[in-house]
């Protein structure tokens, strides 16, 4: 089967490619300056993760159905990418918790405003490859977060501790992204389509598969925390700032490279096959952090978590669109992603809540052990 990538995913892929160098550049190095620079402790870092995305769940709620009201996804894409490339430098010029804070809320605020509008945009413009096309968005989106964390340690390499600098740096890849969001445009096809239902009559009316599929990633999203644990688990282990970001690149790499292939597989052996099996590969890896003392597994543990990604991240975008018509989609993801969005906050707080009382070892056990349960039962109801 010959797999085509239209022109708009391109664009929208560009887009999401530098605006994840910038966004990465900052992430793994944010709760680093936190709890380095600024002494914050752990549960402060899973609170700011947590108010973060809930602020982009909300959001992706209501643009989602206000993208499918007005019949448009495009002027949400620009407006959103905008917003976040805004919030970027924020930390370099006010080094301090609240605008730390601050910034993250506004690039979520960003998030929220783009996401649902621009995956039902995405879908409108597949032709029975969803998991191609999504896979193919991925894998440049994560090619970009692979790239940001390089940056960000050549930058630390040249200026050590200048953690101004990366902030401001970050706008760059910022403006380019906003400058890509000019080009994309509606799929004249759809934009004719609008959909006039609240949430609530979307739900009543949602099929039932999706009504099973959105509870069960929900459930997931509340142990599936903030990956900064990740990074600050290695960070125990190491002893190294730059191992410890290393680690999140390499495991970057391995989703970009992942993604684009496994969403192909699951267009041809099934999205829900395909998603449970990442389940269980996310599983293998946090029991593998709850145990770790080898620093050299921390490399085949990343790896996996790269394939884990791809198998889910990518191939749950898909999986939605395929469940529910055009003029919907954008409710569909917008649902989807706002119980996603309370879920994570309320997972990253206790972790690291967790965290701070018991140790590491509790919050990735919980985490590993209730996600193999989910796998499992997906497998077996055969949703």
């Amino acid at each position: 089967m010959k797999l085509k990538i239209s022109k708009q995913v391109f664009i929208l892929s560009m887009v999401s490619l530098f605006t994840d160098l910038a966004s990465e550049m900052l992430y793994p190095v944010t709760p680093i300056f936190l709890t380095s620079v600024l002494g914050s402790s752990m549960a402060v870092v899973g609170l700011i993760e947590g108010i973060a995305e809930v602020t982009s769940g909300l959001l992706k709620g209501y643009f989602g159905i206000l993208s499918d009201k007005i019949g448009k996804r495009s002027i949400f894409v620009v407006l959103g990418y905008g917003v976040s490339a805004l919030s970027k430098p924020l930390p370099g010029i006010f080094q301090n918790i609240p605008v730390v804070l601050s910034s993250r809320v506004s690039d979520r605020i960003g998030k929220g405003i783009r996401t649902a509008p621009r995956d039902a945009l995405l879908a409108s413009y597949s032709n029975g490859n969803s998991g191609a096309v999504f896979g193919f968005h991925r894998a440049m989106d994560t090619f970009g977060a692979a790239l940001g964390p390089v940056v960000a340690l050549l930058l630390l390499n040249f200026y050590p501790n200048n953690f101004q600098l990366i902030f401001w740096a970050a706008f760059i890849p910022s403006v380019i992204a906003v400058i890509f969001t000019l080009m994309v445009k509606d799929n004249t096809t759809s934009s004719n389509m609008k959909s006039k239902k609240s949430y609530l009559e979307f739900w009543r009316s949602a099929p039932k598969e999706y009504k099973r599929v959105l509870i069960l990633l929900t459930i997931f999203s509340l142990v599936n925390s903030s990956d900064v644990f990740l990074i600050l688990k290695s960070q125990d282990i190491t002893h190294s700032n730059s191992l410890a970001i290393f680690g999140y690149v390499f495991y970057n790499i391995i989703y970009a490279a992942s993604s684009f292939p496994l969403g192909s597989l699951a267009d041809k052996f099934g999205k829900r096959n395909v998603f449970a099996a990442g389940l269980i590969i996310f599983s293998l890896v946090y029991f593998g952090f709850a145990f770790l003392s080898n620093i050299n597994l921390i490399w085949i543990l990343f790896s996996l978590y790269g394939i884990y990604a791809a198998s889910t991240e990518g191939v749950s975008k898909a999986w939605i669109p395929d469940l529910i018509p055009d003029e919907q989609r954008g409710s569909a993801i917008g649902l989807l992603t706002m119980l996603s969005g309370f879920a994570v906050m309320l997972g990253s707080f206790f972790t690291g809540v967790l965290w701070d009382q018991f140790g590491s070892y509790l919050p990735f056990l919980i985490s590993a052990s209730i996600s193999l349960v989910i796998a499992i039962f997906i497998l077996l109801r055969k949703i």
